[in-house]
């Protein structure tokens, strides 16, 4: 490992110990909800746009310091900045897009893209493409980091089987990513209430809504508003415990529907939203 990667690891990790996040050994269970150092891959890579990278999600945030000219005049921005962040992964859109509107909350940055692949390796829901910007690099590696740093927590509430999963999601405070993803009006509380297959996202919806007294943002579904995925998820906002007793309503009735399909839902970490 050469001397600047030595000095990104440990800086990396001295900012998770500050944070109480705990780095748990190989042979320990990750349902304790720290991430092991495992999830930690790729660092012994020479290349210096590489922040880190997580198992999570199969996560990849790099930082290009001097972005060129002819790549950003293609890319799908909604403004120019002359250092690019890039959070990348294989599933999980909607704890990245999550953690990113963390990030930026943190740090001078800001959303400028975000992109949902029809991927999750082969399951029902999306990867993610999220695209910040920043004038200083290392803004853009600190929001990167805090985005890496932040997954074990939005992934709290995600909850897998063999038969599908159901997503949930809360802030009291959107911000950037959260209205260039999902429309979410800043500064107020936004929560996000999703299952797979779509037909359990539907119920859900209708419970969380019926349950508390919240805005009603937007529904997708796989023709409309995700990238044909098998999801069904509302979008909502409003009073901060009213939302957050919405989206509790719906993931009770959807652990319910999806452990009536087989096997018992679970998470790979600690729920957030108590």
């Amino acid at each position: 490992m050469n001397k600047d990667n030595d000095a990104l690891v440990e800086k990396v990790l001295n900012e998770m110990m500050k944070k109480g996040i705990s780095i748990k050994g190989e042979d320990q269970s990750k349902s304790s909800g720290g991430l092991q150092m495992n999830d930690f891959l790729n660092s012994t890579s020479a290349v210096p746009e590489l922040v880190g990278t997580r198992k999570i999600g199969d996560t990849i945030g790099m930082c290009i310091p001097s972005v060129d000219a002819l790549l950003l005049d293609q890319l799908h921005v909604t403004k120019r900045y002359s250092v690019l962040g890039v959070l990348s992964a294989r599933s999980g859109a909607g704890p990245h897009i999550m953690a990113m509107d963390e990030a930026v909350k943190a740090t001078n940055t800001e959303v400028i893209d975000i992109e949902l692949p029809r991927d999750t390796k082969g399951g029902a829901g999306h990867g993610s493409l999220i695209l910040i910007g920043g004038y200083d690099p290392s803004d853009v590696r600190s929001a990167i980091n805090v985005a890496l740093d932040t997954l074990s927590t939005t992934f709290g509430d995600v909850y897998n089987s063999a038969a599908g999963h159901l997503e949930l999601q809360f802030t009291a405070r959107a911000a950037g990513a959260c209205h260039a993803a999902f429309g979410a009006p800043e500064g107020k509380a936004y929560g996000l209430i999703c299952g797979a297959p779509a037909g359990i996202g539907v119920v859900m919806a209708d419970t969380a809504i019926k349950t508390a007294s919240v805005n009603v943002l937007s529904f997708a579904s796989p023709a409309h508003g995700t990238s044909f995925s098998n999801e069904g998820m509302v979008h909502i906002s409003g009073d901060s415990g009213a939302v957050r007793q919405a989206v509790k309503a719906g993931r009770e009735v959807g652990l319910k529907l999806l452990g009536d399909m087989g096997e018992k839902p679970v998470n790979d970490f600690p729920s957030y939203i108590k």
